[in-house]
């Protein structure tokens, strides 16, 4: 019993260390990354540029970059796609950014794929965007006023014929 009372004390202390290490800072609030260089050119890429066609058709502010971590959505063992969180400082707002990877899409399988941000606060997903039965690679969501909430890009790519989706969630900023 005693054992059993000290792994629950010592869990406890483990989860208020990190309630009081998280902070107060919103999700998209915080220096800008010193090493940051802004884009150069309009090229997507893996690591998302807010200066491609598609993220100007979707309205991301050109300052905007990436916040949290990177998470990867699996087929199976296979990582098909890179899901990231984007911020602008001049728009204040985030967006959901997904990168489909090119050994999934030489498969030639066509797909929907919906791309936002979920707000932990309100337990949705804001500034979402979706694309039926296609075959690109990048994929931007809309503006999210969410600066003031816990946050995560969210993505999630649906096969037709196939159970479920294939998801991914980056880390939660708040």
């Amino acid at each position: 019993m005693k054992r059993a009372h000290r792994t629950l004390s010592l869990a406890a202390a483990g989860f208020a260390t990190v309630l009081a290490c998280a902070g107060t800072a919103s999700a998209g609030t915080g220096p800008t990354p010193a090493d940051r260089q802004p884009p150069m050119s309009s090229v997507p890429s893996e690591a998302g540029n807010p200066l491609s066609a598609r993220a100007q058709a979707a309205g991301v502010c050109s300052d905007a970059y990436q916040i949290g971590t990177t998470s990867y959505a699996y087929r199976g063992t296979e990582q098909i796609a890179s899901v990231k969180q984007f911020y602008s400082p001049e728009c204040k707002e985030n967006y959901g950014y997904v990168w489909v990877w090119k050994s999934f899409l030489d498969k030639g399988i066509n797909f929907d794929l919906q791309v936002g941000v979920w707000s932990y606060d309100r337990e949705t997903l804001l500034g979402a965007r979706t694309e039926f039965d296609t075959h690109n690679q990048e994929f931007w969501g809309n503006g999210a006023d969410t600066v003031d909430d816990c946050t995560s890009g969210d993505g999630t790519l649906t096969i037709a014929d196939e159970q479920g989706g294939y998801s991914a969630r980056t880390s939660k900023r708040c």
